[in-house]
């Protein structure tokens, strides 16, 4: 069955209201799971992001939430990210995580236009759904320098690495999709299938290099060797 008969993907209003400390949690504990971090939300901020037309929300066919994701935007409207993609664990992979990016990325160039979209990601999953719309792999230099939005990582656990590299590299890869200078989605597409054994190869290459400084601080420090532990083996036992 197609992913548009089995999902129903809207943009959310405040009719929707009520979701948003489902929304919440399921992010929170998302991203515990994957043992990262994200810019956490309060309800009250996921229904504003409704009230203002800034927000898909996706329903089963019977009813039940299934997924989300809102836009921010950043210096002054010259950049727009779509943040917060969750999928409820019942609706993952089944294509409703693509037909989401879809609708907030259609949302983002109608409200935006002239806004260069752009997202920070650690899985090629994502990456492969991004490629598929026309964003392409960018050097963080490329990406809104709007202290706010670099706030909004202090909650990851990888904000320390963040900050060691000046904010020129970490676990994630930038991609982006600037209006004015794009390659076709067809064409970015392509370059991913492709390259993607390399994208990955490359991800797990820089993840060891951006280690090295924390395992040899982990030597000296036997009180943190459990919370590196557990980040070594998130990394490298994907």
């Amino acid at each position: 069955m197609k992913t548009q008969e089995q999902f129903q993907v809207l943009v959310a209003n405040e009719s929707h209201f009520g979701f948003a400390r489902i929304i919440c949690d399921e992010m929170a504990s998302s991203a515990k799971a994957r043992g990262t971090g994200i810019a956490k939300r309060s309800p009250e901020y996921i229904q504003q992001k409704m009230k203002e037309g800034k927000a898909v929300i996706a329903f089963s066919k019977e009813g039940i939430w299934a997924g989300f994701c809102y836009i921010e935007t950043w210096s002054h409207g010259q950049y727009v990210a779509n943040s917060g993609l969750i999928v409820a664990p019942a609706f993952r992979k089944g294509g409703l995580a693509k037909a989401i990016k879809r609708k907030i990325f259609d949302l983002s160039r109608k409200l935006y236009p002239e806004a260069k979209i752009f997202g920070l990601t650690t899985g090629l999953a994502v990456m492969k759904i991004n490629s598929e719309l026309g964003y392409e792999p960018v050097t963080y230099s490329e990406l809104t320098q709007d202290e706010a939005f670099w706030a909004g990582c202090k909650s990851c656990v990888n904000y320390e690495i963040l900050m060691s590299k000046e904010r020129k590299n970490c676990f994630c890869t930038a991609m982006l999709y600037d209006p004015k200078d794009h390659y076709e989605p067809e064409e970015t597409k392509e370059d991913f299938r492709q390259h993607s054994k390399l994208y990955e190869r490359f991800m797990r290459i820089k993840k060891w290099k951006l280690l090295q400084p924390f395992l040899k601080k982990d030597k000296e420090e036997p009180a943190s060797k459990k919370g590196m532990k557990a980040m070594l083996h998130f990394f490298f036992n994907l």
